[in-house]
């Protein structure tokens, strides 16, 4: 059964101390970047002492939490999953979100890996290593990127809560591919500020837990907008479930839970409607000549690749470099259609409390494959970041909930919207997420 709570009962230092060695064994190997030990241990001995004392720290009081690389910490360089950084000036201060975790009496246990520069929904690192995926023990499957250590780092029950970043998927591919609770939020809810820029048109910072209520408890300290906790009854809403894109190279694990969930879903009074939303067959074509990922990407670390290109991932500089020679005429009519777009995904959409899909098409692929086939690589890539990233270019606001049936690997059920309706889709993926518990309590 999903928690749906932190844990309140066990010492924050207990909790710390069991993480720290768990960190160190072979499972968790290539999670963390770097691991904050002592700073960890202290403040979670501050922690206890408080609540002997009767006081809180705040809302997030002993709460164990980790830090996706890209994220500036005081004193460090931030380095964003790469090596290429090394040497480049530290942060002068935590980013925003981080000192707000801080400030609600977070524990920050380290940084974790992820794809570098945040550029790919596969999660493999040449630099780092990449984090295995825990859903199946008998074999290494990739655990999503790109935020990849923040979501093994939950699964393996190290933190109550990765901190992530959400691009085009980055959060919600792995919390899938892991059996986990991924949400984006409306872009401008969370700052940015101070998290190593990919594409200011699309970053999103978001979380990474085993239940809604914990990304929400972060979520209200990150955005300072707290939202509702109360679930909404699901009989007589409506739900539309995209027949264009979302459904294509579907695999038979992913068909089948979904299947079963829409069933589940229409059992309980909602309604469940079939639409073609042909709309989202036009991002590709909309997105010529490079999308922003590439072309605002380029634009942030173009200095980078000049002088390292060698020191970064190749598949990384590929992608990348496709944002190069863009003009200002092209970024500009790139735009234009995107704000075009979300007028008729908004007409579309319009009458539905949320929109239903797999979170992606297909279960964790083995990380072997993908790291000896470019093509592979490329073929899996496209297909991970395609049913997410398409509310990324919506500017919406998405959850990934857990859907598979226990002894099966790990499917996502994406429940989405648009942007700013995230207080209602919160209301709602509280109530999938009570329904799905209850199946399986």
């Amino acid at each position: 059964m999903i928690q749906t709570s932190f844990d309140t009962h066990t010492p924050a230092a207990q909790r710390v101390a069991q993480a720290l060695e768990a960190a160190a064994s072979p499972a968790a190997q290539h999670v963390f970047t770097q691991r904050y030990a002592d700073v960890a241990r202290a403040t979670a001995e501050h922690c206890d002492a408080q609540t002997q004392a009767g006081r809180s720290l705040g809302a997030l009081h002993g709460v164990c939490i980790t830090l996706k690389d890209n994220f500036d910490v005081a004193g460090e360089t931030t380095m964003a999953g790469g090596v290429v950084c090394a040497g480049e000036a530290p942060a002068q201060h935590d980013a925003p979100v981080v000192q707000r975790l801080r400030d609600a009496g977070a524990v920050v246990l380290g940084k974790t890996n992820m794809s570098e520069f945040a550029f790919s929904g596969v999660g493999i690192n040449p630099h780092h290593g990449t984090p295995v995926n825990p859903a199946d023990p008998a074999h290494a499957r990739v655990p999503g990127g790109s935020s990849s250590g923040a979501a093994v780092s939950v699964a393996l029950g190290l933190a109550e809560v990765g901190i992530g970043t959400d691009t085009g998927g980055s959060i919600r591919i792995p919390a899938a591919l892991c059996g986990l609770v991924g949400y984006k939020s409306t872009q401008a809810r969370i700052p940015c500020t101070g998290v190593m820029e990919l594409s200011r048109t699309l970053d999103t910072v978001g979380s990474i837990a085993r239940s809604v209520r914990a990304c929400l408890a972060v979520d209200a300290v990150m955005s300072q907008q707290p939202l509702p906790t109360d679930a909404v009854n699901l009989r007589g809403l409506r739900f539309a479930v995209p027949q264009t894109l979302m459904m294509d190279d579907v695999d038979a694990t992913v068909a089948q839970a979904f299947t079963r969930t829409l069933r589940r879903i229409a059992e309980a009074g909602a309604h469940v409607v079939e639409i073609p939303f042909n709309a989202l067959g036009d991002i590709a074509a909309l997105s010529m000549p490079g999308g922003f990922s590439p072309i605002e990407g380029y634009a942030a670390h173009h200095a980078r690749l000049a002088r390292g290109a060698n020191q970064i991932d190749p598949r990384v500089v590929a992608r990348m470099t496709l944002g190069s020679g863009i003009t200002a005429q092209d970024y500009l009519a790139l735009h234009n259609r995107r704000h075009a777009w979300i007028a008729e995904a908004q007409k579309t959409l319009h009458g539905f409390d949320a929109m239903l899909c797999p979170t992606v098409p297909m279960v964790a692929p083995l990380i072997e494959p993908l790291l000896e086939d470019d093509e592979a690589f490329f073929k899996v890539n496209r297909l991970l970041l395609r049913n997410p990233s398409a509310i990324n270019y919506m500017d919406g606001c998405a959850w990934s909930l857990p859907c598979h049936e226990a002894g099966e690997l790990p499917v996502g059920l994406m429940v989405s919207s648009l942007a700013g309706q995230d207080a209602h889709l919160a209301r709602v993926a509280l109530a999938l997420e009570n329904l799905m518990n209850s199946l399986h309590s």
